[in-house]
């Protein structure tokens, strides 16, 4: 009975608003009605938006496929069977714009050659870090100079480097990089699509049937070298590659690639089953072999990877025994076991660098056994060491060493050692005078198959970034975890030296970010005064209509567009809380970050084992600690965490004497 009143009752009311519907389409001037043999227009429905996928991300899908380590291994001097590509990219020619360049008040007329250089000189900038520090830019001008000169020959009218004004050569250049900021979206979609085309023939190359992705395809471009820091050839002319100088590796049975520029060829071809490298080629500034690789992602690089991670895993098991033998040795009546041991403390504990030689023409970059009595200074009052000199990339290293606070008894002979062994000598003598790299990796080797230097700063960076990361509640935001994972990779990358220069983008950014928290506090105190003013009844300031500008609408994001309830401005005052909280974690996390590379001991020094196990263990998004190309570089881990989980498990099982079958689903 209920149903059928309710039945009625629902006819009644459409009934109803068919009557009134009926009644108010009479009341409305009656539009001008379509010839009855007119046809009807076919009605549109909107369908899900289809995004058809570009061949290079295809080709991308397809090579991730292949689960290279699961593929049967080779020997250790094949690297591969069969290897196909289409060899390098060269950049396009130069092309000549006709600006001159003034040499005493006067233009000069240029050959393409002289133009393109004199060109590459105008495009650094003047406040750049080459042209920006005085002492850098004399060298930098230096050099420049002298290779400018050579393409200019004996006779040319251009004779001193004070003479020449670029300035017309740098308009025409900021006005080519205004013209490629200002092009629309669909300019620079139809830009990509081309250059994409291009890049995708050279992209690929099929090692062992598998399609595996090319790491670096384009030849470097001629340019000027810029180096890092104080470097003696910043400045020199990085000449334009011909195909002549490119060897290419290809299989004996793979079709020489064509070469893509006219009238030239390849140097060489070989066919060496033993590396990894599909072309190289030497440069003119420092004479460095140049190399193609397989993409960070490939096989190749993957198994490197792998061994590298393992063998500072077998590092753990011997490190106890390889301490107690350094250790027993700082006391040594023999100087150059005594410096060995101390080495091999400094690159344990301190994780520096083993440190090479360097010639003349070479940047003035130090590691531990080239260390200078001019780089260390021993306090005794503090029992404290510090250390000052330019490490890889000309990167300072400038650190105070706590040693008695920090490593007690050992840290004390270690600072003995130091004091003894720059005791007498100029400031441009070696500390370890009796030691070498050969012949501290050739002691390595006797303590574990393998080790190297190296392999302790894998272990050092591993093994900080496990001690540092704590487990956390689940139930915190995913901002937070991300600012404890930065918080232990940061301590990482202190222990490792790994820093970066502030640039004005990166300076810029935080300032915009601390705008953007200001802007959202002022506006919070303007809802609560809403809050009050709802509360008695009193209107509040409606946000304005027609908005243009983004800063506009920043502006008056807060405001509402028509007279809010209360619970609607406390609802928002909410969500602005929130939204300050993620801001100032934001802020803090950049801040923080600022002159650290985080990203270098991610990509090559931590375990990617313990940031994946770490992130599973607390319900932190993997895709927040790693971005893509890193997920793409380490496709293995999260298998080879899951086969370690159902080993250990089983192991347990074991040795508890369970006899019940244990079946696990197929990987």
């Amino acid at each position: 009975d209920k149903k059928n009143k309710k039945d009625k009752k629902h006819k009644k009311g459409k009934k109803h608003k068919k009557e009134k519907k009926n009644k108010h389409s009479r009341d409305r001037p009656k539009s001008k009605t379509k010839p009855a043999n007119a046809k009807k227009s076919p009605s549109k429905k909107k369908g899900p938006t289809i995004k058809e996928m570009h061949a290079l991300k295809k080709l991308e899908m397809a090579m991730k496929a292949h689960k290279w380590w699961e593929a049967e291994k080779l020997n250790e001097d094949m690297k591969w069977r069969t290897l196909e590509h289409n060899g390098v990219m060269f950049p396009p020619p130069y092309e000549t714009h006709g600006v001159k360049l003034v040499y005493d008040g006067k233009d000069v007329d240029l050959t393409p050659e002289q133009e393109e250089i004199a060109t590459l000189y105008a495009a650094v900038p003047l406040d750049g870090p080459q042209l920006g520090d005085p002492k850098t830019a004399k060298v930098f001008n230096k050099n420049f100079f002298a290779d400018f000169k050579k393409a200019l020959g004996r006779n040319h009218v251009i004779k001193k480097f004070e003479f020449c004004d670029f300035s017309k050569l740098r308009t025409h250049v900021m006005a080519e990089r205004e013209a490629k900021k200002n092009l629309t979206k669909d300019q620079k979609e139809a830009k990509k699509a081309e250059d994409d085309a291009k890049r995708m023939v050279y992209s690929f190359a099929f090692v062992d049937g598998n399609i595996q992705k090319v790491g670096n395809v384009m030849v470097e471009p001629p340019g000027l070298f810029r180096g890092r820091g104080e470097h003696p050839k910043t400045g020199t002319l990085k000449k334009r590659v011909m195909p002549e100088q490119i060897t290419i590796n290809i299989g004996p049975d793979a079709p020489v690639p064509k070469c893509p520029v006219p009238g030239h060829n390849w140097g060489k071809i070989v066919h060496k089953h033993d590396v990894t490298w599909l072309a190289t080629w030497k440069e003119n500034v420092m004479d460095n072999t140049k190399y193609v690789w397989l993409a960070a992602s490939s096989g190749f690089k993957g198994l490197s990877d792998m061994e590298k991670y393992e063998k500072a895993r077998r590092l753990k098991k011997f490190i106890p025994k390889i301490r107690k033998d350094y250790e027993g040795n700082l006391v040594s009546r023999s100087i150059q076991k005594k410096q060995l041991a101390t080495a091999m403390w400094v690159i344990d504990r301190l994780a520096l660098r083993v440190g090479n030689e360097k010639d003349d023409d070479e940047a003035d970059t130090v590691g531990c056994c080239s260390l200078r009595v001019e780089h260390i200074t021993v306090d005794h009052e503090n029992n404290t060491l510090t250390m000052d000199f330019l490490g890889k990339d000309s990167m300072r290293h400038h650190q105070t060493y706590e040693l008695e606070k920090n490593y007690g008894e050992i840290g004390m002979k270690i600072l003995k050692n130091f004091d003894a062994f720059c005791k007498k000598k100029k400031p441009d003598t070696d500390v370890f005078d009796q030691l070498d790299v050969g012949t501290l990796n050739d002691h390595l080797k006797t303590l574990m198959p393998g080790l190297s230097a190296k392999v302790f700063r894998t272990y050092n960076a591993s093994s900080t970034l496990e001690e540092q990361l704590e487990d956390l509640d689940h139930d915190i935001p995913d901002q937070e975890k991300l600012l404890a994972y930065n918080s232990a990779n940061r301590k990482v990358a202190i222990l490792c030296n790994h820093q970066r220069t502030v640039s004005k983008a990166a300076e810029a950014s935080l300032d915009k970010l601390s705008g953007l928290v200001e802007l959202s506090k002022r506006q919070l105190e303007e809802l609560k005064s809403m809050r009050k003013r709802r509360k008695k009844g009193k209107d509040v300031k409606l946000k304005a209509e027609n908005l243009t500008t983004p800063e506009e609408k920043r502006e008056q994001a807060h405001l509402f567009l028509r007279q809010p309830s209360v619970e609607q401005v406390e609802k928002r005052i909410d969500m602005w809380l929130k939204k300050i909280d993620t801001q100032e974690l934001n802020l803090k996390n950049k801040d923080d970050n600022k002159t650290v590379a985080l990203g270098t001991s991610k990509i090559n020094y931590c375990d990617p084992r313990i940031s994946v196990a770490w992130a599973k263990r607390n319900e932190c998004p993997i895709e927040k600690i790693f971005p893509q190309a890193l997920r793409d570089k380490f496709p293995w881990v999260s298998i080879i965490i899951l086969y370690e989980l159902i080993v250990s498990f089983c192991v347990k099982s074991f040795e508890s004497n369970l006899t019940r079958t244990i079946s696990f689903p197929r990987l």
